[in-house]
């Protein structure tokens, strides 16, 4: 929605949901659009939505922003705990207690005299601010997450370098699995979407390929290993997604984790289940490395730091024209604006037919589901 003749003076931001490479480098593209075009005061929001609760806030400036370009992680602090519509907490007891605390966001937005508010994350915090969208704040979605899962935009700023050093870890593991003839297993991250491994194990030269949207079969798996074994390559490289499953069976969860907070269930050791399923059945030594939160830290590679500064500067100018309720997009190769109302909430998936499934295939990379 455009809203006409709005003059723009006081702009907040905040970042929400998982970390990831690239965030300071849209917090400075949009304080520096903001302040240098515009003349436009830029106020950083602390912790997420949790900021916006508390009043946690603080004035950003082109100095305090000048050498955050490089930088992973946020300069504002995140969190993926905290949905002020049903905001978590644990009483006395460690149970968990579920409120509304959205009109104390809103009535902290008013009190900060802010025009604008950026919300940057993925679909989980784009979709809590299209909700404060419908409830009267202007808000303008910046897209981030290392999934690349996000309707509507070609890449999310993070994916490819979270790409990039799931690829350098590949690397290394077939250098040592080759060496001593064992299967190695990598384990990244990807809940529901499978784009990370899918790239990642392509660009790595992986020789298995598992991801969620298609469930494996262990015997097209095994049968894999033993081709090449027999075939004069005695080892295996096998890039599989966190959220993968044997066809059947469920997500692995994480052992020993408590309920979280944010209601989703943790999960990990999806390569070592797999790791046991295998060794039961070839004589091969097995190794599994989870990349984990590695995929996230660290300086952003040079696509992310350009998305993230384009994002950042687009949005600016996209609230200076009152276009509210909307999200910065990549359409390559423009920047768009596109409607939050058909996105938030929405995951994007690996379509089983796409074609970096059909590539991957033809060139004899097991997906799981089909023996080569």
């Amino acid at each position: 929605m455009t809203i006409q003749g709005t003059k723009i003076r006081r702009v907040g931001i905040l970042t929400g949901g998982g970390d990831c490479s690239g965030l300071n480098a849209v917090i400075r593209a949009v304080t520096r659009a903001a302040i240098i075009q515009q003349g436009i005061e830029v106020i950083g929001i602390e912790g997420g939505f949790d900021g916006l609760i508390s009043n946690q806030t603080g004035k950003l400036t082109i100095k305090s922003t000048k050498d955050i370009l490089t930088l992973g992680g946020t300069i504002l602090g995140t969190t993926n705990k905290g949905n002020p519509f049903e905001y978590r907490t644990r009483d006395g007891n460690g149970d968990i207690q579920v409120k509304d605390c959205s009109q104390k966001v809103v009535d902290t937005f008013k009190l900060l005299k802010l025009d604008c508010l950026f919300v940057v994350g993925g679909e989980g915090t784009l979709e809590i601010g299209y909700k404060f969208y419908k409830k009267g704040i202007p808000v303008i979605g910046i897209p981030k997450t290392i999934d690349n899962d996000l309707e509507k935009t070609d890449y999310t700023f993070g994916f490819q370098t979270a790409v990039q050093v799931a690829c350098d870890a590949m690397d290394r593991l077939h250098t040592t699995g080759k060496s001593h003839h064992r299967v190695m297993i990598l384990e990244v991250m990807g809940r529901n979407a499978g784009w990370i491994a899918l790239e990642a194990g392509i660009a790595g030269g992986a020789h298995i390929i598992l991801i969620p949207e298609i469930e494996y079969n262990l015997g097209n798996v095994v049968k894999k290993i033993r081709l090449r074994a027999n075939g004069g390559s005695p080892f295996s490289i096998i890039m599989i997604a966190e959220g993968a499953k044997e066809s059947g069976g469920q997500t692995v969860k994480a052992q020993g984790a408590k309920e979280r907070l944010q209601g989703v269930e943790k999960l990990g050791g999806v390569g070592f289940y797999l790791a046991k399923q295998i060794e039961k059945q070839i004589d091969l030594e097995v190794r599994t490395t989870v990349l984990g939160h590695i995929q996230r830290g660290g300086s952003p590679n040079s696509f992310d730091r350009v998305l993230g500064t384009r994002l950042g500067s687009f949005a600016v100018d996209a609230a200076v024209k009152g276009k509210f309720g909307t999200m910065v997009a990549l359409k390559t190769p423009d920047v768009v604006l596109v409607d939050l109302k058909t996105l938030a909430g929405k995951v994007r998936c690996v379509s089983k037919s796409s074609q970096l499934i059909q590539c991957a295939e033809s060139i004899g990379i097991n997906m799981g589901r089909k023996a080569m």
